[in-house]
């Protein structure tokens, strides 16, 4: 089994092969003196500006040579275990380094170099080095379109006409994100096109009795009409289901783009290494017995792994349902389901084979149209991040629909879903929301970080539509497959049985949506088509007896009126009608104004037939109806606001403040504390994020900084272990004279039991108070909480959870999703707060968060919000040992430790 260095990566090259970058060994002399000997002088000229074999041999022996100064950092990529590139950064300066690159004359193209200088980046910056600077020959166009296309802040400068000198900054920027997830996204397509697309399949694992897994997926292939080449794999067997065998994978005729294995778990990783052998690039392994049993699995996972990244083999599963590619030029169903749905464009990745046979299921009964099923079982290499990757440019895929368990990297996860949904709707539900509970704690952010938080907070950052079921997940893709997005939440609700009318708009109300009152002019409209009622307000009753063409003109007014996004109708099969007609009128009705959402809900018997419900998107009840409208409503809304980039981390700030929080967690001695008020602004204060006041040690300093402040003033405990001081009498507000705030320094004092106790002294603020907080989930790493202040954080629950980094847009959504918006946006006459100034706080918060890995918990509250300011009241620090959460920067493929 691979025992890899922690800087070891598997990575993708820009075809899809997988590679290895990691850290220039002592026994690599070899390996590299090859990869310079094969160097054509071309290469060498622009490498090393000399002609000949020279330089190469000489730069080798510098690299292994004990009495040269070391470099900062000497990577090679390997492939197959040959070295095929490496790539050097060499200190020329204290926070500079020089980087230079050679990549195997065969493996031009290959991305190699932005992957070097991805990963180089990423070591120097923990080795305290800042830029990068390289000398390159000016007509060297692919060194220098590697430097401008990596994203990082780049400067030129011509040095002379022969040569360019290139500087760039080691910070892992927002663009150096993006072009990093862009290339991630063109290889991952590469790389899984044949586990995708594969124009030939092999299975093995098949009994000769037709019992098994192995027969049933085999049997499952074969009548669902797969289009490519079918193989199947036995030891003994000549013929297997009416197909040749073939004893191994290297026996088969011709290549081979997908393996199914099913055979039992310690015959697995033989059947892999035969795969391996034959040059199959992807296999799924539906067994079951690895590392959901224990240690003896999970260690025969690993080797699996390693066996298949060491072939450049893409591994879905193990235990896991199979693979379905659904469309009409493939029409394969590699599972051990038979329940096969309507072609379509919605892709689906499910970590659990159940609730992926029930999503399966649930598609083929609402006719929901899917382009491909993934099962990813264990999850030992194929994740749902390298299938968005893959699906984000795929033009067979409309949108993608998961069902996790876990998140391998979900910071990585969160960007990558976000970028996939400002393109495509993005699905998914998470479960085992409730298995953690409430996490320990004793600050206000952790006791209301609740167990599905950090999910909740992750989906609407990212506009993914989270759902709670897959029979939820199911109806809210019909919808969006079906219908254009409504360009708000203002919906009609028309039915002919008034009851239900009403329950439709109850709904509404509670799902966010708003069921407007219809103008008069559109009610004199209405009114001419409605029968034996007055039900022209929304929701509008049409009547037991309403006529087809009535039906279809109250439609059409209400898809013409700019006073609704999208329209809700309820028909009820009576005896007064044909049902058939109405359902047709109403499809006429669609097809003349297809720019809105409309969705039927045929109720008492009515059943029309799909042919009969053209443009239309049937539910089955009106709370599935609304509800799966409500969601899909908060997706357009998402869509519609400008998703800006967060700004660029200040790496200087950023080192500075974890140098400040490990001495204080070395002085705490435990591994974990509350920071004093001192403590705390020296960490806090670069970002902002200060409280405000004098911290004083007794009752005669606490007078002396009332007097120098001014009163009124307010005392407070300043002891970090006290907390809900409001509740034990710790916290005086008004004190009008240094007697005054003598007293009360004193009164703490005996309260607590002490001699001494520090306080903070602090100006009397007035405004609308805020609560705002970090906590570290063990999942999710940092959340940031904004919520309502005071006492109110606990009693109204009015909060909302932010997953750092934040973008201001981020934080302005945040803010006005609370219910105290108003207050804040001016309530009822009163001034409007500075809310570009909050808003820069909230950034500014989750800039620390992003930062500092050892916050565990923080608390500003209240922080109280002015027309002109915003002020830190009352702030509380502890932490933690942690370590940093790795946010896929620089690629590489995810390996579980």
């Amino acid at each position: 089994m691979r025992n890899a260095d922690p800087l070891d990566a598997d990575v993708l090259l820009a075809d899809g092969t997988v590679a290895v970058v990691r850290p220039l060994l002592p026994t690599d002399r070899q390996g590299l003196h090859e990869l310079h000997e094969g160097a054509s002088d071309a290469s060498l000229r622009l490498r090393f500006f000399a002609i000949g074999h020279k330089a190469g041999r000489d730069y080798v022996s510098h690299l292994f040579d004990a009495t040269a100064a070391p470099t900062v950092a000497s990577l090679v990529v390997t492939l197959h275990g040959r070295i095929v590139a490496l790539g050097t950064a060499e200190q020329v300066a204290p926070d500079v380094a020089e980087v230079a690159f050679l990549v195997a004359e065969d493996l031009h193209g290959q991305g190699m170099g932005s992957l070097l200088l991805e990963h180089l980046a990423a070591v120097c910056r923990d080795r305290g080095i800042r830029r990068f600077v390289a000398e390159i020959l000016s007509d060297n166009y692919p060194m220098l379109r590697v430097f401008l296309d990596a994203g990082f802040e780049v400067t030129r400068d011509a040095a002379d006409l022969g040569s360019v000198h290139v500087e760039m900054g080691t910070a892992a920027s927002a663009r150096a994100v993006e072009a990093a997830d862009a290339r991630e996204s063109r290889a991952e397509a590469r790389s899984l096109a044949p586990l995708l697309y594969p124009r030939s399949v092999a299975v093995t694992g098949v009994r000769r009795d037709g019992s098994g897994i192995g027969a049933a997926v085999l049997a499952s292939i074969r009548s669902g009409g797969y289009t490519g080449s079918l193989h199947v794999v036995h030891p003994t067997a000549v013929t297997l289901g009416g197909l040749p065998a073939a004893a191994r994978f290297v026996d088969l005729p011709g290549p081979v783009d997908l393996a199914i294995v099913a055979v039992p778990a310690p015959r697995a990783l033989d059947a892999l290494r035969d795969a391996a052998a034959a040059g199959i690039p992807a296999v799924v392994v539906i067994s079951s017995g690895f590392e959901e049993l224990g240690a003896e699995g999970a260690r025969l996972q690993r080797e699996m792994l390693d066996l298949a990244r060491e072939h450049s083999m893409r591994l879905v599963g193990p235990n896991c349902l199979g693979v379905m590619g659904n469309d009409p030029d493939i029409r394969l169903n590699a599972t051990f389901s038979h329940a096969v749905p309507p072609p379509g464009g919605l892709a689906i990745a499910s970590q659990s084979g159940g609730v992926g046979i029930a999503l399966i299921d649930i598609a083929r009964d609402l006719g929901l149209g899917v382009a491909s099923f993934i099962s990813l079982g264990n999850k030992a290499d194929v994740s749902g991040n390298d299938l968005l990757a893959a699906w984000f440019e795929d033009p067979h895929v409309t949108a993608a629909a998961l069902y996790l368990e876990s998140f391998g990297n979900a910071s990585k996860f969160a960007r990558v879903a976000r970028r996939f949904a400002e393109r495509k709707p993005l699905l998914a539900v998470v479960g085992g929301r409730s298995s953690g509970g409430r996490r320990a704690g004793v600050s206000h952010t952790a006791a209301a970080a609740a167990s599905g938080v950090g999910v909740d907070a992750l989906f609407a950052q990212a506009g993914v539509i989270g759902c709670r079921s897959a029979e939820e997940l199911a109806e809210t893709a019909l919808l969006l497959a079906g219908q254009p997005l409504p360009q708000g939440p203002r919906i009609a609700v028309l039915s002919n049985a008034g009851g239900f009318g009403v329950l439709a708009a109850d709904e509404a109300d509670q799902c966010g949506l708003v069921v407007p009152e219809l103008s008069a002019s559109v009610r004199e409209v209405l009114a001419r088509h409605v029968l034996g009622t007055t039900g022209t307000s929304n929701p509008v009753d049409a009547g037991a007896g309403a006529a087809p063409e009535d039906v279809a003109a109250i439609t059409a007014a209400l898809l013409d009126s700019d006073e609704v996004d999208a329209v809700v109708v309820v028909l009820v099969r009576t005896s007064v009608s044909a049902p058939g007609p109405l359902v047709a009128a109403l499809a006429r009705c669609r097809a003349e104004h297809p720019g809105k959402p409309v969705l039927l809900v045929p109720m008492g018997g009515l059943d029309p037939t799909e042919d009969q419900l053209t443009g239309i998107t049937r539910f089955r009840s009106v709370t599935t109806a609304v509800r799966a409208l409500a969601r899909v409503v908060r997706y357009a809304a998402w869509l519609r606001i400008p998703h800006d980039e967060p700004l660029d981390t200040d790496d200087d700030r950023a080192a500075a403040a974890r140098e400040v929080a490990e001495a204080r967690l070395a002085g705490v001695g435990a591994g974990a504390g509350w920071l004093s008020p001192t403590d705390a602004v020296e960490l806090l204060e670069p970002y902002h994020l200060a409280p405000v006041g004098i911290e004083a040690p007794d009752p005669v300093a606490a007078a002396q900084a009332a007097d120098e402040l001014g009163c009124p003033v307010a005392v407070k405990v300043a002891d970090p272990a006290v907390v809900h001081k409001t509740d034990r009498g710790l916290v005086r507000v008004g004190l009008r004279s240094t007697a005054e705030v003598m007293a009360a320094a004193r009164a703490f004092s005996e309260e607590l039991g002490r001699d001494e106790v520090p306080v903070l002294v602090q100006p009397v603020v007035t405004g609308v108070e805020l609560a705002l907080g970090v906590v570290r989930d063990p999942g999710f790493g940092p959340l940031v909480m904004v919520a309502a202040g005071g006492v109110n954080v606990d009693l109204l629950a009015d909060r909302v959870f932010l997953v750092p980094p934040l973008t201001r847009g981020d934080a302005a959504r945040a803010l006005r999703s609370l219910r105290c918006w108003p207050l804040l946006d001016g309530f009822r006459g009163s001034a409007r707060v500075d809310v570009e100034a909050l808003e820069r706080l909230v950034v500014d918060l989750g800039a620390l968060a992003a930062d500092v890995p050892q916050v565990a918990e923080l608390d500003l509250n209240p922080v109280v919000v002015t027309p002109t300011d915003c002020v830190l009241v009352d702030v509380k620090v502890r932490l933690a040992a942690a370590s940093a959460v790795n946010a896929g920067i620089p690629r590489q493929l995810r390996r579980p430790r």
